[in-house]
């Protein structure tokens, strides 16, 4: 069985938009089992449609990228509601935050993020995080 991670919305953004980040991401996730909180496609739509707003992508990109998410092979999964409530109360995040933290606890699994606030969140709340070298 491949060791598992959990991926927070930074990390799929940055592969399918072809960040700068994305070969070390490819790299440090290559040969894992992919999971992911059972909110990320939502929170993906939400990232692009402030990419709309801020003119940083058209409808086309936009479509292009999602056909590239489409083909990773993440395995989604349910959070614990009330343990994700628990978490952002504590730390004072988002529910889309906390859920992929209570994800990463529940799997015993470390999170991949670009994002250096739930990274913080992540380990305040006892989480593990796969460092990605920026």
């Amino acid at each position: 069985m491949a060791p598992r991670i959990v991926l927070d919305t930074s990390a799929v953004i940055a592969v399918i938009t072809n960040e700068a980040h994305k070969p070390e991401l490819v790299r440090v996730t290559r040969g894992m089992e992919l999971l992911a909180p059972s909110s990320l496609p939502a929170e993906i739509g939400n990232a692009f449609s402030a990419m709309f707003k801020r003119k940083r992508i058209s409808l086309e990109q936009a479509r292009a990228a999602i056909a590239a998410y489409r083909q990773i092979p993440i395995r989604f999964t349910d959070i614990d509601l009330d343990q994700s409530l628990e978490i952002s109360e504590k730390l004072g995040i988002y529910a889309y935050d906390a859920y992929v933290i209570a994800c990463g606890l529940q799997h015993r699994a470390a999170l991949v993020t670009l994002d250096r606030g739930q990274r913080e969140a992540a380990e305040k709340a006892g989480a593990a995080v796969l460092e990605v070298p920026v």
